[in-house]
């Protein structure tokens, strides 16, 4: 899709029917994880179809622990100043919908106004852990199924319908399938089996659940680092990078620290920099200037119409 078409999409509010399209291809989408709009102008940079709006990346951003502590507010406000300046997909984590099944239906209507394509829910209780941390608890599957109901019926622009179980750490990767089965029978779209453990349970769970399936390849956690090639050949339609952006960026940033405080300079960091050329060009500082001179051109043109007072 061309750029004027897809920033056309976008102003039309067809974000989800974009996404839907590009799931409907051969290919594989690749979504890395971003946290506002700079990150997101710079993975649109490197070519990727989608964006992944990771609640983790967002709370730990924000100096907080992934424990859905960030509140709808917070999240709708960040998807929106990232959907404002990427028109790419933006694929959003809504941990566990921000309470019960008629929260789930306010916070899809606010995600989806602020320029969601796509929404996952997870299936874990209230504080939710990271889904490769120990001690996860989920709600039942009617629970689940109530909320996946409510965001199906909430959405008024075909939001695509993400269902995250994190069953198989805690109820074993049958009760994962099953209850994967139910919620596809619920509405959703995609489905996306959080830490599974190996490839071949990747391969178990793509035979046994029809659909979509979604691959989340985030580091230091249960699931081996898989290619997303590797995953396209297991049967997963989107693979997600969650952190790996943000993991990378931390350890530049505590490096950097660590040098200014050590030496009280950045000379010898300047050639690892990103230019100031470089960042204008990423934020398209031109565009704000040209159109700032061309306002400044029309005010004159209308003020030399008038007879000076």
């Amino acid at each position: 899709m061309e750029e004027s078409t897809v920033d056309d999409a976008s102003r039309k509010g067809l974000a989800p029917a974009r996404l839907r399209l590009r799931l409907k291809r051969p290919d594989t989408i690749v979504a890395p994880g971003v946290f506002n709009g700079l990150t997101a102008r710079l993975a649109a940079k490197h070519g990727f179809k989608a964006l992944y709006f990771s609640g983790g990346g967002f709370a730990n951003s924000l100096g907080l622990a992934d424990l859905g502590v960030t509140t709808l507010t917070e999240v709708a406000d960040a998807v929106s100043s990232i959907t404002y300046v990427c028109k790419l997909p933006l694929i959003v984590d809504m941990d566990t919908g921000f309470g019960e099944a008629v929260n789930v239906a306010r916070a899809v209507q606010l995600l989806e106004r602020a320029g969601a394509a796509a929404v996952h829910i997870e299936d874990q209780v209230m504080p939710k852990k990271c889904g490769h941390l120990p001690k996860k608890e989920l709600v039942t599957t009617e629970e689940m199924v109530k909320k996946l109901l409510a965001a199906k019926k909430s959405s008024k622009a075909g939001l695509v319908l993400i269902a995250r179980t994190d069953a198989r750490a805690v109820e074993g990767m049958d009760a994962a399938i099953e209850r994967s089965r139910i919620y596809v029978d619920a509405g959703a779209d995609v489905i996306f089996p959080e830490a599974l453990e190996s490839e071949e349970e990747f391969r178990e769970f793509a035979r046994k659940v029809r659909g979509p399936l979604l691959a989340n390849m985030t580091e230091f956690g249960k699931t081996p680092y898989l290619s997303a090639s590797q995953f396209a050949q297991l049967g997963y339609k989107v693979v997600l990078f969650p952190m790996t952006a943000l993991r990378a960026m931390l350890k530049t940033a505590d490096r950097t620290y660590a040098e200014l405080a050590k030496k009280g300079s950045q000379k010898e960091m300047v050639n690892s920099l990103m230019t100031r050329v470089e960042v204008y060009e990423l934020i398209d500082y031109g565009r704000e200037e040209s159109l700032d001179s061309e306002l400044s051109r029309e005010a004159q043109r209308i003020m030399g119409t008038k007879s000076p007072k």
